[in-house]
């Protein structure tokens, strides 16, 4: 049998600051993406030039369902979300998921990490290729996405560590 883990003492304190973090940066975006669609003149304090936009990105068709909800859908849909709405469902999840120590929540923790992981890069292209931008807070939510999958790695280990050491 395996040597059994203890969970990372740091691991609760790191995944409520991820996850509270991801949570703020969420609702800053979607409070800039309606700002601006309310006056066009609105700038946000992520707006630091031409090509350090937020709100330009934000804005663009890739900031709602990732640029891909409205090759099937209407672009005023009810399904194709703001990313930021995604976010905060995501950072949400991850904060109620994070309570228990069931090997199924370690799991949905480390899928749906993966799948905003996937979604950073994919973004994270996005930006550098075709918007030709830099966003603070997108690339802040890359960092916390990635930082919330080593956090959820290292939980899933410990788990499954735990439940060897019981059963």
């Amino acid at each position: 049998m395996a040597e059994a883990q203890e969970m990372p003492r740091w691991e609760r304190k790191a995944r409520i600051i991820l996850a509270l973090l991801g949570l703020v940066l969420s609702v800053y975006a979607l409070h800039v993406e309606l700002s601006r669609e309310r006056d066009p003149d609105y700038r946000a304090m992520c707006d630091l030039g031409e090509s350090v936009s937020c709100s330009k990105v934000f804005t663009s068709r890739w900031g709602r369902g990732f640029g891909l909800v409205q090759l099937f859908v209407a672009k005023d849909s009810l399904l194709n979300q703001p990313n930021s709405v995604l976010g905060i469902a995501f950072y949400t999840l991850q904060m109620g998921l994070g309570l228990s120590l069931s090997k199924k929540a370690a799991l949905a923790l480390v899928l749906s990490s993966w799948v905003s992981v996937a979604g950073s890069i994919y973004l994270a292209s996005i930006l550098a290729f075709v918007l030709g931008d830099f966003c603070m807070v997108c690339v802040s939510t890359y960092i916390v996405n990635f930082a919330l999958l080593y956090t959820n790695l290292k939980r899933r280990k410990a788990i499954e560590g735990l439940k060897e050491k019981i059963g």
